[in-house]
């Protein structure tokens, strides 16, 4: 691969975007599907490989160590990297070059994340907060061959599953549970994401750029997106489809029909994994098109006709991407019918802090932050001769229009999730800086003597390297620190986490009772029971449908989240158990036939009932509060225990629980 940086005898790297031999894009259909599928494939690989490997390391934690060699492992593949962007090999086939930039890209993912994670069997973020839904999606997913709504039964998937659905399929390819499949998946996908993006960044720059934004879009995906790993494919994948969208678009002659059929995939792609990317993705699209429509008739070109371009060019966009979307939404779609009879969702109801100010990475004081301000000055000093700075900087007014948008969706009482696209800004700001900073490089070696051309390479190369690390290792030791530290902490449904504590007092040390509790008192396999539970985590770690899912904003609309939660109040007023199951008998909703609730008498119990619920058991619901922190408002309802007191029940004590079952 010939080096990044000039050798000593030429002025400077080209453009970034370099005049194309009359093609839109720099590799052909064929080599670009077949690098795409073989490099996910070997990427997938390699990082299993490395995965299984890791996991023979057996560092006891709290320790420092696993943190050590993940900075020195991962540093030492960014040194081969750089070493060989800057001076390069020619002899090499080719073949062999593009395999071992997958190899290093893979590497460099897997052992900056899977060795901080190595004594443990979950993934970043343990089964905490959010993570507890994408386990119980995952846990679903591998009990069901199908679509399936990860909490209700008989209930069109709401959240999209595409992701979650290959997941399962990996977890029944290699025997595990869904939740244990998780982790290696997740950081599987890490790897598969930056190796295709090294792939789509080189069919619109040079290849060696292309390796560069790579690297740099893993670096910024550790440090914000990939803790959310159905997610951050589409979020690093957005800024090279964006570069291609602008060409494809902005192309006086015929445009190639591949070029807007892979935009449409990426698009349809994310509408399968991501919703509000798939959203920003067709704004964003559709913003270039009113942009590059007006610079034309500003120019003088005939309204009508530009619009009928710009429409033909977009009408395959949306044709491919809805085909691809109708494979999970479908049956919500149905459901709905077509959206016309579509309830309110709570999913929307967050505004944190980073979503209530415009983010502004280029102001930080970290290397990161650096490289986000040069990269946004390069835009806005090429975005006029430049299409990729162009298409970046439409992208990075999008994600700022996003804000404003979120901001105004307030007055209708709710957001549009604008902090969740930082990820992207970020990846789009950093991209940006790397050429921004390269065609720097070669502003200084055009303007200073010939003689410092190589001290030019070895110093912007050293800088380079050493800013990489540096954010690598801050992403490591200070953003991933408190999501490593959750994942050692939480527990296993084996009663125990990874630092072999079982602590009574731990709501989680009572999951496998739990589990042989239900097991024992139904007689029936995890997915034939419907449970009304204040123990959530049992729902991430058995494929058991719930009747009530924990929080409204996970709920699936279709659900009636507000209708059960008034249900569930109701039973709480039965005081006999024939008034009891009359009321099961007559619900609408499909009733639960198991009953997990807090006993506030028990020794492990820090539950404290109000006088006048003395004796009773005690289910925790939660209520949207928005726009308040935390968004979500935690109450009590109380069951009189004379309810359960019938031959149809069975009961047991666990811990903290009583669990009821209907025969």
């Amino acid at each position: 691969m010939a080096g990044i940086l000039p050798s000593p005898l030429l002025t400077g790297p080209s453009p970034i975007d370099e005049p194309r031999r009359n093609s839109a894009v720099r590799l052909p259909l064929r080599s670009t599907v077949v690098e795409l599928v073989l490099g996910a494939f070997v990427a997938a690989l390699v990082s299993l490989v490395l995965q299984f490997a890791i996991a023979r390391l057996s560092i006891s934690e709290p320790s420092f160590a696993p943190e050590a060699l993940a900075a020195v492992s991962s540093a030492l593949v960014l040194a081969v990297l750089f070493l060989l962007l800057a001076f390069g090999h020619r002899r090499s086939p080719r073949w062999a070059r593009v395999c071992g930039t997958w190899v290093a890209l893979s590497a460099f993912s897997t052992f900056a994340l899977a060795i901080p994670l190595q004594a443990t069997r979950f993934y970043y973020g343990g089964s905490s907060v959010d993570n507890g839904f994408r386990l119980q999606y995952m846990t679903r997913m591998a009990a069901t061959p199908g679509l399936a709504d990860l909490n209700y039964a008989d209930t069109s998937p709401y959240y999209p599953g595409g992701w979650f659905w290959l997941g399962g399929r990996f977890a029944n390819l290699i025997g595990w549970e869904g939740w244990a499949a998780y982790k290696p998946y997740a950081l599987a996908w890490v790897a598969v994401t930056t190796v295709v993006a090294f792939t789509l960044w080189s069919v619109v720059v040079r290849r060696r750029l292309a390796l560069l934004a790579a690297v740099v879009t893993a670096l910024a995906g550790m440090l914000h997106g990939i803790e959310e790993p159905y997610a951050w494919p589409s979020a690093a994948w957005l800024a090279p489809v964006a570069v291609l969208a602008w060409h494809a678009l902005r192309r006086q002659e015929r445009a190639p029909r591949w070029a807007l059929v892979c935009i449409g995939g990426y698009v349809g792609f994310a509408a399968i994994t991501y919703t509000l990317h798939f959203a920003f993705a067709v704004l964003m699209v559709v913003l270039m098109a009113v942009l590059i429509g007006a610079f034309r008739v500003h120019q003088g070109q005939r309204l009508w006709p530009t619009v009928r371009q710009l429409f033909l060019r977009l009408l395959p966009i949306g044709i491919v991407s809805l085909i691809i979307a109708l494979l999970v939404w479908l049956p919500y779609l149905l459901s709905t019918n077509f959206l016309l009879a579509n309830p309110r969702s709570a999913a929307q109801h967050y505004l944190p802090e980073d979503g209530a100010f415009l983010p502004v990475p280029m102001m930080e004081g970290t290397a990161f932050g650096v490289l986000c301000l040069a990269g946004l000055v390069w835009l806005l000093l090429r975005c006029r001769r430049s299409e990729v700075a162009a298409a970046m900087l439409t992208t990075v007014l999008a994600v700022y229009g996003w804000f404003v948008l979120s901001t105004l969706a307030l007055i209708a009482k709710t957001t549009l999730l604008a902090f969740r696209l930082n990820v992207i800004l970020d990846v789009t700001l950093a991209v940006a800086g790397v050429f921004g900073l390269l065609e720097l490089v070669g502003y200084l070696r055009q303007k200073l003597d010939a003689r410092y051309a190589l001290r030019i390479s070895m110093v912007a190369t050293a800088l380079g390297l050493l800013g990489a690390i540096t954010i690598n290792q801050g992403a490591i030791g200070l953003a991933l620190q408190p999501s490593v530290e959750r994942a050692y902490a939480d527990y296993y449904p084996t009663g125990d986490n990874a630092m072999g504590q079982r602590d009574p007092q731990k709501l989680g040390s009572w999951t496998p009772a739990e589990v042989a509790a239900i097991a024992e008192l139904t007689g029936r396999q995890p997915g034939h029971n419907v449970l009304l539970t204040t123990d959530y985590k049992l729902m991430s770690f058995k494929p058991y449908w719930g009747f009530q899912q924990e929080t409204p904003h996970y709920a699936n609309p279709l659900a009636d989240y507000q209708e059960r939660a008034a249900e569930i109040r109701r039973w709480t007023t039965a005081k006999t158990a024939d008034e009891f199951l009359g009321m099961l008998r007559h619900s609408r909703f499909k009733t639960p036939n198991v009953f997990v609730l807090t006993n506030p008498e028990s020794q492990y119990s820090t539950v404290e009932l109000p006088d006048d619920e003395a004796g009773k058991l005690v289910l925790q619901l939660k209520d949207d509060a928005f726009p308040q922190l935390p968004n979500v408002r935690d109450y009590d309802v109380y069951f009189d225990p004379a309810v359960f007191d019938s031959p149809a029940f069975a009961k047991r004590e666990v811990g903290p629980y009583t669990i009821i079952a209907l025969r």
